[in-house]
């Protein structure tokens, strides 16, 4: 498939400053998603954006690539153990073209950890959940040393999974500083989006499939939170706040909707402007369910939504959406040096290059 142009500008812009002419790019569309072969027919909504060049993916088989020149050639990098047991990997964070870390999700035993310091050649499982009852869904990082990975609820609260050895041990943080979760209420393993990061401790959680769709902050690295509704649409297991993604540790957007095929996702859309705080909901959003999201480098005011139907861009820091490519993705995200991914089903991978 040829998916259409993206309005986004020039990428090379300098990362101190905007450049009012790279947002009239945004809107002009000199760019587009241009595919790359993967080979593969995995399902990828685990991506970790290096670089321009390097970027990995994560997905079911337990399959996991990884390309070092930007998409001409991908290495199958996939754990043995993953691919025979068939793992979902749905999170994927790399510090670079050697050092990533996946999870596996699953009831009990089949939330994992995986590490790998050599490129892919050799994976190491560094948690393997005991508890039935837990779920893990998402996992970040906030430098190369210290990481956090959230369960749906358990005895009635989000659990959090924490290291800070590169992801080498985990340990669970104390349930004391969680507020109750909502009946109903969990994470959406959609896209490794539903916990994200903005600097050295700042973290946020989504949820959806409660009466309402909260968004939880912790600002010492998920020892206490605080929550916020979202504004997105619940009440439904399918409903909810899907992806999140922070400029910074003040400006961020939530996605979300009904990721059922053919149910509408009215205010699928929202930003707050004080660290989560509050919410308001994008005066024109999304026309349909999106599970991830990402910020344009060194374009204070640009992102991208992906999904099933479509990928949207907004150029006034999430306020207003345009629908402008067809073609599914799952997930999206971008490098600092302007190398933007995304990724999904049947082994679908597009890098955003310039027109």
């Amino acid at each position: 498939m040829c998916a259409a142009a993206l309005a986004v500008g020039l990428l090379a812009a300098p990362a101190h400053a905007e450049d009012p002419g790279d947002v009239q790019g945004l809107r002009d569309g000199r760019a587009a998603w241009a595919l790359k072969d993967t080979g593969k027919d995995a399902r990828f909504r685990g991506l970790a954006a290096v670089s321009r060049s390097t970027a990995w993916v994560a997905g079911s088989k337990g399959t996991v690539l990884r390309t070092v020149d930007g998409g001409r050639s991908w290495r199958d990098v996939s754990p043995p153990g993953a691919v025979a047991e068939g793992l979902e990997l749905r999170d994927i964070e790399a510090f670079d073209a050697r050092r990533a870390v996946a999870l596996s999700i699953g009831e009990g035993e089949a939330s994992r950890v995986l590490r790998t310091e050599d490129g892919g050649a050799t994976w190491t499982e560094a948690f393997r959940n005991p508890d039935p009852r837990a779920f893990y869904d998402c996992l970040t990082f906030f430098d190369s040393r210290h990481g956090l990975a959230m369960s749906d609820p358990v005895d009635g609260k989000f659990r959090i999974l924490s290291t800070d050895d590169g992801g080498r041990n985990w340990a669970v943080l104390p349930s004391t500083g969680m507020p109750d979760a909502l009946p109903g209420e969990a994470g959406f393993a959609a896209s490794g989006q539903c916990l994200v990061n903005a600097g050295p401790r700042d973290v946020w959680l989504a949820t959806g499939g409660g009466a309402v769709a909260r968004i939880l902050h912790s600002a010492d690295r998920g020892r206490t939170w605080r929550i916020a509704e979202s504004g997105i649409p619940a009440g439904d297991p399918a409903k909810g706040v899907f992806a999140l993604a922070f400029r910074d540790r003040t400006t961020g957007l939530a996605v979300g909707g009904d990721y059922r095929t053919g149910e509408a996702s009215p205010q699928a859309a929202a930003v707050s402007a004080d660290a989560g705080r509050t919410w308001r909901p994008a005066s024109t959003p999304p026309p349909a369910y999106r599970s991830g999201a990402a910020w344009l480098p060194h374009l204070r005011t640009a992102a991208l939504a992906v999904g099933p139907t479509g990928t949207d861009v907004t150029t006034d820091g999430g306020r207003t959406w345009r629908a402008l490519a067809q073609g599914s993705f799952d997930t999206v995200d971008c490098a600092g040096d302007g190398g933007c991914w995304a990724a999904g089903e049947k082994g679908r991978v597009g890098r955003l290059e310039g027109a």
